[in-house]
């Protein structure tokens, strides 16, 4: 756990959907974050700014001012760099942000652009996928009938290069769905450090894994219920595989797949967010 002075430098990255979708709180958490500390603003104006700034960024600690989807960019990116581990990374929410919120980021510009001046550094673990995607809250198959995506078109036509960016940052998703068709049960092979867990011949209602702690996911399966409600099944291990018929999986709110086979593994400590010090 880290702590940070108000001397620090930061490199503010105001996300694009951000400013489309409320200039206000944009300017009031830049606001904040200049008044408060060393501030480095930067209006990102092709992909290859983004990632430029971000990976030039020196010893600023990066801030990033946008919604849910602009948090798993940046994650990705310093992934991608093989930096999450070194580098604490703050975010101000803008726009839909139930992902930040579900990992402990105030909502309110002002109480989080505060955080990023006050809080600590907090290591979390995320799950790294065999196509090296990042989950950083909790994977469900079949996803729930609400679940929504956060693959979705730019806030402004008129900004090509968002498209681009978000192509080049994000594995390929499918177009936009507002809810997911109810499922009905799966048949799964669900196998946690080469164990299985629940085999093709028992249907299933739902399979979730989340990264825990320790370097553990936590992995829940709620088997089909028939007349009395049946038992979940819980374990914790380091890789979970699931295989089965075509199945679609919700991850961080996206919406993923058909696929047939999907394997992730924990990494432990793998990034560090900026969250209230209490």
């Amino acid at each position: 756990m880290a702590t940070f002075a108000t001397s620090e430098q930061l490199l503010v990255i105001i996300d694009p959907a951000a400013r489309e979708a409320d200039g206000e709180s944009v300017r009031i958490a830049k606001d904040v974050l200049s008044a408060g500390a060393a501030a480095k603003v930067c209006l990102p104006d092709s992909p290859e700014e983004f990632a430029r700034a971000l990976g030039r960024r020196g010893s600023r600690r990066p801030v990033v001012i946008g919604d849910d989807h602009a948090l798993l960019r940046a994650v990705t990116l310093l992934h991608r760099e093989r930096e999450p581990a070194g580098c604490g990374l703050s975010v101000v929410p803008v726009g839909e942000t139930s992902l930040a919120r579900s990992l402990g980021v105030p909502a309110g510009a002002v109480a989080a652009a505060r955080t990023v001046l006050d809080g600590v550094e907090r290591r979390l673990d995320l799950l790294l996928d065999d196509s090296d995607g990042l989950v950083l809250t909790d994977v469900t198959i079949p996803p729930t009938r609400t679940a929504r995506t956060i693959a979705r078109e730019p806030v402004s036509p008129s900004a090509p290069w968002y498209r681009t960016l978000l192509s080049r940052t994000l594995p390929a998703r499918p177009p936009r769905l507002s809810t997911v068709p109810s499922p009905g049960p799966a048949r799964l092979l669900v196998q946690l450090d080469g164990e299985t867990l629940v085999d093709l011949d028992q249907p299933v209602e739902a399979v979730t894994v989340t990264p825990g702690s320790s370097g553990l996911a936590e992995v829940e399966i709620r088997p089909l219920s028939v007349g009395a409600e049946a038992t979940p099944v819980r374990a914790s291990g380091r890789t979970v595989s699931v295989t089965g018929p075509d199945f679609r999986y919700r991850a961080d709110a996206r919406l993923s797949g058909p696929v047939r086979r999907r394997t992730w593994r924990v990494v432990e400590g793998a990034w560090g967010l900026v969250l209230p010090s209490v």
